[in-house]
């Protein structure tokens, strides 16, 4: 069927509102809170919108995933990944309206969870429904919608394993796409991995008077040394033995379509307010095929206001590591370990708190050669491919369990904002990516009559 452009952009712009309460429920999944009513919301919206299957699976534990089924004209069958949970909205002193009250302003919708990411399967539906007014859908649909993706995806794996069969598919879309920072649309074919853990160490049973400083142990500053031994301070570079080793280099396609990656280094200290320069003079390389070692938070000892003068019995550390394809998270964790208790410190207490693998679809499969080539004609030629993002998810299984090639295309921008205060998408951005999923999907449903 041909699709008009202007008319698939302003259904969509006319449609937004019938989803709505979508954004409405508030389901913080950190928070175990909103999860049933938004599966229930979930299961009946398909159901209205004529899925021939729609229903929760609550077998593999976790949180329930919903799942749907469409009929489309073809024999070909797309799965659509999302997930319903969202971060919890504080500090709501930040928001400029109620964050689960969606607000139209500019241009702009605003709502937690609108990018990350109600607002992409808000557009899918939008999607389906337009079709089912105007000649039916093209291709059949699936959709695996999950409620852990902010709390690290753990029963995914399970649920994809134990329900083979009813996700077979021959291709994957996935959330999380959209226009980088210079507002060239972005096709992306997977994910890094991570591993995130914690780290405590304990050096006395109570905390002691500082005057005692001169010769009692100090668990923060055992803290701080043990981790400063994991990384070389003058060039950044992790000093864990094999740290790097199961690293493979990008391919020449890939190494190519990395050098082409937008990035503006101003745009990017200005976005973040930078106060330092950055820590590699090859961002996009390390965007793509780096690994990390981050600590995302300290504590110990007294932290409130005025004087308390102690020697801290104990410190943590909440660290996570990303993970380039082939590196398997909780391998990179072991080999941490190991090199704390080789430098000393193997008096350090780890704790895995998420593992997801990364993974990466060649760039040569046919079904990411059609995303990027409709994505050039709906959002003009400089689109950019990116091997994979800089963040994580569930993809693994879909591309390992199910074999199925996996494309990242969506609604948001690079100052969405998402897990922020004010988070939102632009709705040109939202009419825009409706119009390029409908073509897609309507190219593929021609290509496999």
């Amino acid at each position: 069927m041909e699709l008009n452009r202007n008319k698939v952009e302003e259904y969509a712009l006319d449609h937004w509102y019938d989803f709505k309460e979508y954004l409405e429920h508030p389901s913080i999944s950190a928070q175990n809170k909103g999860i049933n009513e938004t599966s229930d919301w979930l299961v009946q919206t398909f159901k209205d919108l004529g899925a021939k299957i729609a229903t929760k699976w609550d077998d593999q534990g976790g949180n329930p995933v919903v799942f749907a089924e469409f009929n489309g004209h073809s024999d070909y069958t797309v799965l659509f990944y999302n997930h319903y949970d969202v971060q919890p909205p504080e500090p709501l002193d930040e928001w400029k309206s109620a964050p689960f009250k969606p607000t139209e302003k500019n241009g702009k919708l605003v709502a937690r969870g609108v990018c990350d990411d109600k607002g992409e399967l808000m557009a899918r539906l939008g999607v389906v429904k337009y079709f089912n007014e105007h000649g039916g859908l093209p291709v059949n649909l699936k959709f695996f919608v999950e409620g852990e993706e902010e709390t690290g995806s753990q029963h995914v794996p399970l649920y994809v394993n134990a329900h083979q069969d009813e996700l077979k598919a021959d291709a994957c879309i996935w959330e999380g796409g959209g226009k980088n920072s210079v507002d060239h649309f972005e096709v992306v074919a997977g994910v890094r991995g991570i591993v995130s853990f914690d780290i405590k160490v304990k050096t006395a049973n109570a905390d002691i008077h500082s005057s005692l400083a001169s010769y009692v142990p100090n668990a923060a500053w055992r803290l701080l040394e043990g981790l400063g031994s994991l990384r070389d301070s003058h060039t950044g570079r992790i000093t864990v033995k094999n740290f790097y080793s199961d690293i493979e280099p990008l391919t020449t396609d890939e190494k190519a379509a990395v050098d082409e990656m937008d990035f503006d280094e101003d745009n990017v200290k200005e976005t973040y307010g930078l106060k330092r320069p950055l820590v590699t003079n090859h961002p996009r390389e390390e965007l793509v095929n780096g690994t990390t070692l981050t600590i995302n938070g300290l504590s110990a000892g007294y932290e409130g206001a005025g004087v308390k003068t102690i020697v801290p019995k104990e410190a943590s550390a909440k660290l996570d590591c990303r993970l380039a394809p082939n590196q398997e998270p909780k391998k990179v964790m072991e080999l941490l370990k190991e090199q704390l208790r080789v430098n000393g410190y193997d008096d350090f207490e780890v704790h895995l708190n998420v593992a997801e693998d990364a993974w990466r679809t060649p760039m040569n499969d046919p079904f990411v050669q059609q995303a990027l080539k409709t994505a050039r004609v709906v959002y003009g030629p400089m689109t950019k491919f990116v091997p994979n993002t800089a963040g994580g998810g569930p993809v693994q299984p879909f591309g390992e369990t199910l074999n199925l090639p996996v494309v990242m295309v969506g609604v948001h921008y690079a100052k969405s904002g998402p897990h922020a205060p004010n988070e939102h998408i632009r709705l040109s951005d939202y009419a825009e990516g409706s119009y390029y999923l409908a073509t897609f999907l309507n190219q593929l449903g021609e290509s496999h009559q």
